[in-house]
């Protein structure tokens, strides 16, 4: 009988640490060993209870691979796995709150486009190219940030990111960082 493998959950890395500065690299063999680490990712990103993206940056890979699910896992088939994304043309403009896995504990008002063309290959290997709009674009744009080692905090204004620096070495001298 075949032993179901476990899928571990996986480091989440943070504001600080060099991998999130990294530009990912492109993924460029879809095999098993890389489907596992997107199954642990996925995992990771279900058991952060309130997250709606990951990225593999964030979990300590640096690789061209994201996981969005706009409803936390509560509706079947709304994962949305993105290898190697490129997005190709951006429209609009709108500022929301924004949180991250990697600043826990903080969100801040981020520009975004409201839709986006987007280039992307899926877990099958299929290249797929696709117009996006309204929150899942800014979700994608936030997610594919991290693939080019842009964060939150690369995306305020210099008087907010020093507030944002201020809190987070507080949280960090208090031993919650």
């Amino acid at each position: 009988m075949e032993k179901k493998k476990e899928t571990k959950l996986l480091k989440i890395y943070k504001y600080g640490d060099e991998i999130l500065k990294q530009m990912a690299a492109d993924v460029t063999n879809i095999d098993g060993h890389l489907m596992d680490f997107i199954e642990s990712m996925v995992r990771t990103l279900y058991a952060s209870r309130s997250a709606i993206g990951l990225a593999a940056p964030q979990v300590g890979k640096s690789l061209r691979i994201t996981a969005i699910d706009l409803t936390q896992g509560q509706e079947e088939g709304q994962l949305i796995v993105l290898i190697n994304p490129k997005i190709i043309e951006m429209e609009g403009k709108d500022t929301m709150e924004e949180g991250c896995l990697s600043f826990p504990g903080i969100s801040v008002p981020v520009n975004r486009a409201t839709r986006i063309l987007l280039e992307t290959v899926t877990p099958e290997g299929k290249e797929l190219r696709q117009e996006v709009e309204g929150y899942l674009a800014r979700v994608m744009q936030h997610e594919i940030d991290h693939l080019d080692g842009t964060l939150i905090i690369d995306r305020v204004s210099s008087l907010r990111r020093q507030v944002m620096k201020r809190d987070i070495r507080k949280l960090q001298d208090e031993g919650e960082w």
